[in-house]
């Protein structure tokens, strides 16, 4: 159990390989060995600005791979290698494939991603506002959703939840587009107050007719296909006043007609949501588990949870304040909060990749980039977690589901699943196009300090990828077991060592060097420590 003696207090603690290694675990999916060398020079406040970094430039949008044949109107005027997300197909077919491109290019931006908080925090932002890209159907409106993440990843909570509510994807997803004043859909006006902002917790008092006064608020909304965006039509609207509970002040929002009745009710919505100190709670809440732990003890409510909720409302609920004071604190970096998750598999498999630096294709060969990122979308899917159709409208429930929480992740069939893929891309790879994505041992352990030193080179390799480590004497036996060979001495490894780089030529040394390399990552990474995070 983690404590909350320390609260938010900055952390003076030593700024080291591990708390950094720590830092960027959570933050991003996979921490590069280059990543953590240019962090412990920045500091720990230089750390968190590059985090906090949002500045570059947004990934090009996902292009055309496909050649839908058997589509009944084939995007024909959409060359390939072209981006689809501004076209207004509605093929069926068309948009399966362009659901797809979709996932491999999400996947392919998560594996590339800046030194940044803004991918984690992109996929935080899709757990909580979960769609799913199969029940959207319009894979525009599915783009034009994660766009909005993406654009938002570390914004200003409120006005993204403004955006969200009248996002076409959301409005097919919940029905909103359905939400007529003479018979209203309370999807949306339920979730955005149980799911979306105010949740479950023990301050969340909204009632029933809260929900039922909200759908009304929010009916007459509508989609343009052909514009991919959405639009308010007044005449679907229920003008009238809209009384809400004690719990929110019994605030009464007044009732529009004109044309911006929609946006105008809207806004008095939003505002009077984020009126009640529960909203900021929330919010800090699904930060913590996300970040930190899944257990909210009262101390930690106390000494965390609610001195972040206060600067969320002091900020007017914009994130960097909020998520520079958690992940500089030294509640963040205490020694029970490091390795206390299971890792997800997108943490699992994204990490991997990213940590042993698999190389790609250049980013102009969109297809053998595709094809690759292909694999990956399918064994997440295989692990439960798929993105972009997360199982139902609460998200995955390795984030909210006692008592489990991350241990959801691991299962009889999902564990052996985990292994296997781990294993297939250290020894065999995966190849497609001619080019073959797989882990390179041997470029990996040339990154370490002295890869001829064999109990050197363990140990920088524990402490890259066992975030808890391992004993001394676990390490040793491995030494002796994996790159020794079952000899006591050293230099039976340094010398196999220097002859592969001197000599490469020389078959038998090199095959028993990439041998024991890859010995070594698998024995590694099949570890039960490597699926924590």
């Amino acid at each position: 159990m983690i404590t909350a003696t320390s609260g938010l207090n900055p952390y003076t603690g030593t700024w080291d390989q591990d708390a950094v290694r720590h830092l960027l675990r959570r933050t991003t999916f996979g921490a590069k060995r280059s990543s953590i060398s240019s962090f412990l020079s920045l500091g720990l406040q230089g750390a968190i600005n590059k985090l906090l970094d949002d500045s570059f430039q947004l990934p090009l949008p996902p292009v055309k791979d496909y050649t839908p044949t058997s589509a009944a109107v084939p995007d024909t005027s959409i060359v390939a290698g072209a981006t689809w997300v501004l076209d207004p197909a509605t093929d069926g077919t068309v948009a399966y494939y362009r659901r797809a491109a979709f996932k491999k290019w999400w996947v392919l931006n998560m594996i590339n991603q800046q030194d940044s908080l803004v991918e984690k925090m992109t996929m935080f932002w899709h757990n909580l506002f979960s769609t799913e890209t199969n029940d959207v159907g319009n894979a525009q409106y599915v783009y034009k959703h994660h766009a909005l993440l993406r654009a938002n990843a570390l914004g200003n909570f409120k006005s993204l939840v403004k955006s969200i509510s009248i996002d076409p994807a959301m409005l097919v997803y919940l029905n909103g587009q359905n939400n007529i004043k003479t018979a209203p859909d309370e999807n949306y006006g339920r979730e955005i107050q149980e799911l979306f902002v105010i949740g479950k917790g023990p301050g969340s008092q909204y009632t029933e007719t809260d929900v039922k006064t909200a759908a009304r608020l929010l009916t007459g909304w509508r989609i343009n296909s052909t514009k991919i965006d959405s639009y308010f039509d007044v005449t679907r609207h229920d003008t009238t006043d809209k009384q809400f509970s004690a719990f929110y002040g019994n605030k009464k929002i007044v009732g529009r007609t004109g044309a911006n009745a929609g946006i105008d009710e809207l806004n008095d919505f939003i505002d009077m949501l984020f009126g009640v100190d529960e909203a900021a709670l929330f919010l800090c809440r699904k930060l913590y588990t996300w970040f930190v732990y899944y257990q909210i003890t009262p101390e930690i409510e106390a000494a965390v949870i609610v001195p972040l909720a206060q600067i969320l409302r002091s900020n007017n609920y914009e994130l960097k304040p909020v998520l520079r004071a958690l992940l500089s604190s030294e509640h963040f970096f205490d020694v029970n909060s490091r390795a206390c998750q299971i890792k997800s598999p997108t943490d699992m498999l994204i990490g991997m990749v990213r940590e042993f630096e698999v190389s790609f294709p250049v980013a102009t060969d969109y297809m053998t980039n595709y094809g690759l990122a292909n694999l990956i979308v399918t064994y997440l899917t295989n692990l439960q977690q798929s993105i972009g159709d997360p199982p139902d409208v609460s998200g995955w429930k390795a984030y909210y589901q006692e008592p489990g929480f991350y241990e959801y992740w691991i299962n009889a069939d999902t564990l052996p699943k985990r292994l296997q893929y781990l294993d297939y891309l250290v020894n065999t790879g995966y190849t497609f196009s001619g080019f073959k994505m797989v882990v390179d041992v041997f470029a990996y352990a040339k990154r370490f300090t002295n890869p001829g030193d064999p109990m050197k080179l363990i140990d920088e390799m524990v402490a890259h990828l066992l975030p808890l480590g391992i004993s001394v004497a676990h390490k040793t036996q491995i030494k002796k077991d994996i790159l020794l060979s079952g000899q006591t001495s050293d230099y039976y490894w340094t010398n196999s060592w220097d002859t592969y780089i001197s000599t490469p030529a020389n078959v038998t040394n090199s095959k028993y060097v990439t041998t024991a390399l890859t010995k070594l990552v698998t024995y590694l990474v099949d570890l039960s420590e490597y699926q924590l995070n």
